[in-house]
């Protein structure tokens, strides 16, 4: 993979329609996960609103934005062709129909059905790793990046895989035969699914974009960490969700230690990249702060939880203090604070590149309103700041309605700000983006 914009091969890259697309229906699984956690702050309607609410904002936005963006950037980067554009597209229609069949199940109660809808989205799921597994053959000479996706991409196999077993199991109890229990697999499917399919996503992403678009490069003790992370990053992975699954203290202890170790990592290397960059600040950059930081506190305040007992359910993501720092201060920062700049990038490279030195065009970062952007920033901070509070106990827990509610103001307005830029420098409506054919002539 090339570390510089300008040796991007571009033309590789499927039709923007298709990773723009998996971006706005991501950021609408967000809006309806936040709208799901502020119900159940105010009133108890469905026994499973936290399932709920954990799957919109990770299947639904982190993972559907992850697909949306491999799919766009594994080609460009690796300079290859995608392997198939219709598996592309058909992917992001099974896990939507899936998910939102999943949602609707528990809410109301048709637990008959998840089997059925967990099943559609699990192929859409395996629809995606097959056509990235095929785009990125042969599987020689990788770099760390690309390795990094590769590990992802075995992750979301198995935590899909574990997924529709704890469906059926919902109905069935289907474990009750079986050495482990419901529990066990469940605390092993979370934790593939954060800490390897999403985590280890963004762990690859980073490398790639942290150096590029601060216009710095890995150097001194930076290969002996980013080395030392891979390893412990895969093996912590391996070891957490095993032991997990089994049950084992031991094994759970050391895969914790591991994980942290690699989160610690990532956050020196990118840290000293934000620090040594030589571009001015955008704002892919201050939410790439606020992740680094957010990354150091959850890995620090993790450590003697998992050191003591990584088996218990509400240690599953941490301490439970830190739960909104990993999730939101870590992967909702770096996930938006990405795509403030990929969107603008595609409609750039779409629309102006071929323009350049022929005409005053546009740059990047001119794409999207600054001042929409600080305040947007400001909303996100401020939410967290409340929701990190108020899960330490410094502020009563009715405050998590008011960070929950801050948090998705600051949504909706990039959002707002990111549509802009769809509409204002796009050839395609918004309805065509969301709602217009997926098939193209030229599709494999």
């Amino acid at each position: 993979m090339s570390a510089l914009p300008g040796s991007l091969e571009t033309d590789n890259q499927p039709p923007l329609t298709v990773p723009l697309r998996h971006f706005f229906v991501g950021l609408g699984f967000l809006c309806a996960a936040i709208i799901v956690g502020l119900l159940d702050q105010l009133l108890t309607f469905s026994a499973f609103t936290g399932v709920v609410h954990l799957h919109l904002l990770l299947a639904g936005w982190v993972c559907v934005t992850i697909m949306g963006a491999m799919t766009q950037f594994v080609p460009v980067w690796s300079g290859t062709q995608i392997h198939s554009r219709r598996l592309a597209n058909a992917q992001l229609l099974l896990v939507t129909v899936g998910l939102s069949g999943f949602a609707l199940a528990l809410v109301f109660g048709w637990l008959a059905l998840l089997g059925i809808v967990g099943l559609v989205m699990m192929v859409g799921f395996w629809l995606f790793i097959y056509n990235l597994i095929r785009t990125l053959q042969p599987m020689t000479g990788l770099d760390v990046t690309e390795r990094h996706f590769v590990f992802a991409l075995a992750c979301f196999f198995v935590l899909t895989t574990f997924g529709i077993l704890l469906a059926v199991n919902l109905t069935y109890n289907t474990t009750a035969s079986l050495p482990i229990t419901h529990g066990s697999l469940l605390g092993s499917h979370l934790t593939i699914a954060v800490f390897g399919a999403v985590l280890t996503t963004i762990y690859g992403a980073i490398y790639q974009l942290g150096t590029m678009f601060t216009q710095t490069k890995l150097h001194g003790i930076d290969h002996q960490i980013q080395t030392f992370q891979e390893l412990a990053q895969y093996l912590g992975v391996a070891l957490l969700a095993g032991g997990r699954l089994i049950e084992d203290l031991l094994i759970a202890r050391v895969g914790g230690i591991l994980v942290l170790l690699a989160a610690l990592s990532v956050a020196f290397i990118i840290g000293r990249k934000l620090l040594e960059m030589q571009v001015d600040w955008t704002p892919m950059h201050r939410r790439y702060v606020i992740g680094v930081v957010s990354l150091v506190f959850w890995s620090v305040g993790t450590l003697f939880t998992w050191t003591r007992d990584p088996l218990a359910y509400d240690h599953l993501f941490g301490n439970p203090g830190t739960i909104h720092i990993l999730l939101l201060g870590v992967i909702g920062f770096v996930v938006l604070g990405t795509l403030y700049h990929i969107i603008p990038f595609i409609i750039w490279i779409a629309h102006y590149s071929d323009r350049l030195g022929l005409e005053k065009v546009p740059m990047i970062d001119d794409l999207y309103n600054q001042r929409v952007a600080m305040v947007e920033f400001s909303l996100l901070l401020s939410g967290l700041a409340i929701l990190v509070l108020t899960d330490g106990g410094i502020l009563n827990e009715s405050y998590n309605i008011l960070g929950l509610g801050v948090f998705g103001v600051g949504v909706l307005l990039f959002i707002g700000n990111m549509t802009a830029v769809v509409y204002r420098h796009s050839s395609y409506s918004i309805q065509e983006l969301l709602f217009g054919t997926t098939a193209v002539s030229s599709n494999q």
